[in-house]
């Protein structure tokens, strides 16, 4: 039986295509369709329900040693109101999730975790807890709504002050009011627009999604469904747990190494370190040919199979067929012509590099 978000009942009322995904009841898509939605984000602004995704709090004197232990980033200089992207390994390197920890203070931390891993994660994380640290899973009490894209500061000016909009990217400010309603908003998204997450208690989620449309309506925004958030994030070349990473693929494979600090120990450190180079690579394709490359499809050079997609659609902003995947290392030069077998088809496509879309281009 999947769960109902607090913001469930907006969706229906604004018709909203609803669909189960991740043990949640969510819009696929909203009667403006995928394209549009997209599109909106790209040139304006798009509102995500973001509220399965799941929250556990770390507190105490070993809260920060608990985190860096756990996880594959290391938080030891990570400033008070800033946000670090991790992921978290097992202890053969696979990757268990990835996900985001913001420090509210010197020994409080609230970390993000995928819907779909938050009860497998928490489970991990309780096993693994140590010395004095306060856990907490408050995921059922904490809704989530991603506003983005070129206009989303214009949007937030109307319902909050200048100085309650955080300034740097992967940053945050807490208990601040945004439309009377008191929220964390961080700097944050996956989208590859410049946007703002705002998390709030459940029983407000409905009155700030409201506010944030009706503050929205005079600059283009439109609300965004599951399928836009995907498209989005794939030309952004944002990696989905369980397409771009799970427990077989390990974080340098899938270009995750920035986050991944090997002088300090962690769980799995040992078994990536003793891989030695990357033997798979995380890479863009572009289909030159004809057809539409999906997950998991197998991608040759010549007659070897070289890898597999991880995702692939038709992508609305770049107009064309694109696609991720981890292929042998060997093979994984830009401009590289392979195919991709679609429906028994052999299908021509070339390496691009990633991310396949950045604003900053």
């Amino acid at each position: 039986m999947e769960a109902k978000t607090p913001l469930y009942d907006c969706h229906v009322a604004l018709q909203g295509k609803i669909v189960p995904f991740a043990g949640y009841l969510l819009p696929v898509q909203y009667p403006a369709g995928v394209i549009a939605e997209h599109m909106a984000v790209r040139t304006a602004a798009g509102l995500f329900d973001v509220s399965h995704m799941g929250e556990v709090t770390y507190t105490g004197k070993d809260a920060l040693a608990n985190l860096n232990r756990l996880l594959t980033n290391d938080f030891t200089n990570l400033a008070e109101g800033r946000v670090r992207y991790s992921p978290m390994c097992n202890e053969n390197g696979g990757i268990l999730d990835d996900l985001l920890v913001y420090r509210r203070g010197p020994e409080s931390f609230l970390v993000v975790v995928n819907a779909g891993n938050r009860h497998k994660d928490v489970a991990w994380m309780q096993e693994h807890l140590f010395g004095e640290v306060t856990f907490a899973d408050i995921s059922d009490q904490v809704a989530q709504i991603a506003l983005q894209g070129p206009k989303s500061d214009d949007i937030l000016r109307k319902l909050t002050d200048e100085a309650n909009i955080p300034q740097k990217y992967y940053s945050f400010r807490e208990n601040v009011s945004v439309a009377g309603i008191s929220c964390l908003v961080s700097q944050t998204g996956y989208t590859g627009e410049k946007g703002y997450e705002i998390y709030v208690e459940n029983q407000y989620a409905p009155q700030l999604w409201n506010q944030l449309l009706e503050a929205g309506k005079d600059y283009g925004l439109l609300p965004c469904g599951l399928g836009a958030r995907d498209t989005l994030r794939l030309e952004a070349a944002m990696p989905l747990y369980g397409h771009e990473m799970d427990e077989t693929v390990d974080p340098l494979e899938t270009g995750l190494d920035f986050a991944v600090k090997t002088n300090k120990d962690f769980i799995g450190r040992d078994a990536i370190l003793a891989k030695g180079l990357p033997k798979r690579k995380r890479v863009g394709l572009k289909i030159t040919g004809r057809g539409i490359a999906r997950e998991h499809q197998p991608v040759f050079a010549g007659d070897r199979q070289i890898g597999y997609t991880t995702s692939g659609t038709h992508l609305p902003y770049l107009n064309g067929a694109y696609a991720m995947a981890l292929v042998d290392s060997a093979y994984a030069e830009t401009g590289r012509q392979v195919t991709v077998e679609v429906r028994g088809r052999h299908v021509a496509a070339e390496i691009v590099p990633l991310p396949l879309y950045s604003r900053n281009k």
